[in-house]
């Protein structure tokens, strides 16, 4: 897909760049694989914000995405790709050989009229699923589980991808985007190919209106509150330095390592890189 630019007959368009969804399907989505979405609105389940800026937006479908893959040595045909109002990648829908349709994430150069299928020790295709342990080193594959059985967790956003870097056991070892490397089981699923959509990262959204139909409210900056409703707040006039900068709660916001999960510590060989200052 290509990226859109516009005429600059207003002070949006002149900065405004999308992406071009002319080749995505101009229907409605496959209504047995559709359920309601309600909006949350920032807030967890017994009404409190625990995501702040958040509230409004376009009304939304939610698309029930086959995350699984267990409907294995079944050969399925690719309907058609279609665009997901709720994850950054498309999606295709696909129609097995037995009558059944789902969902899957679309990876790039695959198109309407393509077979795929899940299985043990099936063709290095892209769209192929099946268990780290019958895939090459080094062939790029998404919607990776971290379990056997738990649905695919990791690359799962548009372009993304993560590869095979070796073998350890009854473990392999993927690299990552971040330039982790972590073990997982080899009986885990994965998919052939990098996924589709690469163009996300390149999006201007132009004007706060675009923002406002994603959901996304006005961010106030802390400088400018009160001492009582941010660290960052009071002072006389422009007073943003003499602190360290935080969140509204008082957590670091430069850098400072929050991960606290000592039991999945041994799977991971090699720590991601450390952004640079």
């Amino acid at each position: 897909m290509a990226l859109k630019s516009f005429k600059p007959y207003t002070k949006s368009t002149r900065g405004t760049i999308l992406i071009d969804r002319s080749g995505l399907w101009k229907g409605k989505p496959f209504k047995s694989l559709v359920s309601r979405k309600n909006s949350r609105k920032g807030r967890n389940n017994i009404g409190r914000i625990t995501s702040r800026n958040r509230a409004g937006g376009h009304k939304k479908m939610y698309r029930e995405i086959d995350f699984y893959k267990k409907k294995f040595d079944i050969e399925a045909t690719v309907e058609r790709i279609e665009y997901d109002p709720n994850r950054s990648c498309y999606i295709m829908l696909v129609k097995f050989d037995d009558g059944v349709y789902k969902y899957y994430l679309a990876p790039q150069k695959i198109k309407a009229g393509d077979k795929i299928i899940n299985g043990n020790k099936k063709e290095i295709k892209i769209g192929n699923c099946m268990p780290l342990q019958d895939i090459p080193v080094g062939i790029e594959i998404h919607n990776v589980e971290i379990q056997p059985g738990s649905g695919g967790k990791i690359a799962r956003s548009a372009g993304t991808s993560v590869t095979i870097s070796g073998i350890d056991g009854n473990y392999s070892l993927i690299k990552m985007t971040s330039g982790e490397v972590r073990k997982i089981d080899s009986r885990s699923l994965a998919t052939i190919g990098v996924l589709s959509n690469p163009d996300q990262k390149n999006i201007k959204i132009g004007k706060a209106g675009r923002s406002r139909w994603l959901g996304r409210r006005p961010h106030t900056r802390g400088v400018v509150m009160n001492p009582v409703d941010h660290p960052h707040g009071g002072g006389e006039g422009k007073s943003a330095g003499g602190r360290h900068p935080v969140s509204r709660t008082g957590q670091s916001a430069k850098g400072l390592k929050t991960r606290d999960n000592k039991r999945t510590d041994k799977f991971i060989i090699r720590r991601r890189k450390k952004k640079k200052d």
